[in-house]
């Protein structure tokens, strides 16, 4: 937590705008959402165009910055406990966020968690970092090779500004289905996508339902 919450206003500067994923499962969406891992809240002006819009994040200076953007609910909280009660959200966010939660069974908790907050329906989108992006490809050839720590975590520099290493779990597409079958949801679409990366995907998203 504390390495986000000393990158803030640095991270803030790199993520003005929402991408056109997100934007385009927004604007089909209806009702109450919540962004889980909102961080500087890039998405909940558009959540709150479709009705009432909730935001939590870890880091309590990330949502500083949210409010300045919106006016959601914002809560300081993690992902794993989320502080609400069971079947009150129509649709959620998890972007660029479960790939930060240590332990394959923290991580299936949480979308636990997102399973529990939605109501029967609700939909979800989730995008994660890809494990065989391109600067990051033989990495984890040498980590399949040499197995150690799970196999996807790696620790990322943050060079703007402050300088701290950020964990991160990169996922495979087929892992990424699991996890979200596991917890519970079916799944709508995945897919992936490059955003930096020239030859191999680096992002993976995933629509899901709450069955």
């Amino acid at each position: 937590m504390r390495e986000w919450e000393k990158i803030a206003e640095s991270f803030d500067e790199t993520r003005r705008y929402a991408w056109k994923e997100c934007i385009d499962f927004i604007e089909n969406a209806e009702g109450m959402g919540i962004d889980i891992g909102c961080g500087n809240g890039r998405h909940l002006k558009l959540m709150e165009n479709r009705g009432m819009a909730a935001g939590i994040d870890i880091a309590f200076n990330m949502l500083l910055i949210a409010k300045k953007k919106s006016n959601a609910l914002l809560v300081q909280a993690d992902a794993i406990h989320l502080p609400f009660p069971s079947h009150i959200f129509d649709y959620a966010l998890f972007i660029a966020a479960l790939h930060n939660i240590k332990g394959r069974e923290n991580r299936i908790k949480a979308l636990k968690e997102m399973n529990r907050v939605l109501k029967k329906n609700g939909t979800a989108i989730i995008s994660v970092w890809s494990k065989w992006q391109d600067r990051w490809r033989r990495h984890f050839m040498l980590q399949a090779l040499y197995k150690w720590r799970e196999f996807g975590d790696i620790y990322i520099p943050w060079k703007r500004g402050e300088h701290v290493e950020r964990f991160y779990h990169l996922y495979g597409m087929r892992e990424l289905k699991k996890d979200v079958k596991k917890a519970g949801f079916e799944i709508i679409k995945a897919w992936s996508v490059k955003k930096v990366s020239k030859k191999h995907a680096d992002n993976h998203f995933i629509i899901v339902r709450k069955i």
